[in-house]
């Protein structure tokens, strides 16, 4: 988004669709939380009238949206070292260490997050679309899994970077190290949705939920563990830690959603390692992270009870 902000104009095609729900699905780079936000600012307008977020939208209606001019985010870039696995004038793919959170959290601006360093390498060069927040960040991954992250310099890159994400063409892969034996590959295919009296958890639930799909395949099996590769369709909060720990297989290590695990264990065991993605010059690129130390050490303690 430009400094003086930006507008936009769509003529619906259907009948029924939801006002904040519709303006999610433009591709200009905002969440449907985003898109509420802004209606509920008066930053959108149906045939030239104000409407609320739930607005239901007829065939033919026009409808105009008005982003605000970016904000200087109140975050201060600091000078901490980046694994950085490409970069060109349009976007960077960095890979995250395990414990750096992505981005600070709502009234907690301490420091040391993937944000603060992003905007110290990029000099202000950083997307704004996702607000004063997420400078520059397209997606995300939990401060104690590690691997690939992608941020974007441009809007323009953010834009295409996002809509591949919503229509399931951006490639994502992990490795897990999970509790059990798991005998054969397989989807988890459950919605997502916050935990009603746990506010910090995501669940599966009907309730207010959107669709999630993990797939995963059995890399090794051990005697109470097995080394899974998971690719997703979906990106939801904490998908695969939830998905797993819903069939019974939880990620080693997880603090929330596994058990209590013996000292020996090295924490979450969960690492981003393949990220693939159509760049703004329309060329594929994909990129592959090796597993980290702490993954490693927890293979070599557990691989005497392979079965």
């Amino acid at each position: 988004m430009c400094a003086d902000g930006r507008s936009y104009g769509f003529v619906c095609e259907t009948d029924g669709e939801r006002l904040d729900k519709y303006l999610s699905e433009r591709g200009i780079g905002i969440s449907r939380s985003a898109a509420a936000a802004l209606i509920e600012d008066g930053r959108c307008r149906v045939n030239g009238e104000v409407c609320g977020k739930n607005h239901r939208l007829k065939a033919g209606d026009a409808v105009e949206l008005e982003l605000p001019p970016v904000r200087e985010p109140d975050i201060s870039p600091e000078n901490i070292p980046l694994d950085i696995v490409y970069e060109d004038s349009e976007l960077l793919v960095v890979n995250k260490p395990k414990g750096m959170v992505v981005h600070p959290a709502p009234g907690h601006y301490d420091g040391g997050t993937l944000v603060n360093a992003l905007m110290y390498h990029c000099k202000g060069s950083l997307s704004g679309i996702n607000g004063v927040l997420r400078p520059g960040i397209v997606h995300r991954i939990d401060r104690d899994t590690s691997g690939l992250l992608v941020a974007a310099k441009t809007d323009s890159a953010h834009r295409m970077l996002a809509e591949q994400i919503k229509e399931h063409s951006f490639t994502r892969e992990y490795m897990a190290v999970v509790r059990g034996v798991i005998k054969e590959d397989g989807t988890v295919d459950a919605p997502i949705g916050r935990h009603r009296t746990d506010r910090k958890k995501m669940c599966v639930t009907e309730l207010n939920s959107k669709p999630a799909t993990t797939h995963y395949f059995v890399v090794g099996r051990y005697a109470r563990f097995t080394l899974l590769k998971l690719r997703l369709e979906t990106g939801r909060t904490h998908q695969i830690r939830v998905h797993m720990s819903y069939i019974g297989h939880s990620v080693v290590g997880d603090p929330v959603y596994g058990d209590p695990e013996p000292k020996w264990l090295c924490g979450q065991c969960l690492h981003a390692q393949k990220l693939g993605f159509i760049h703004p010059n329309g060329r594929y690129m994909e990129f592959e992270s090796e597993l980290p130390d702490y993954f490693v050490r927890l293979l070599d303690s557990i691989k005497n009870t392979k079965i």
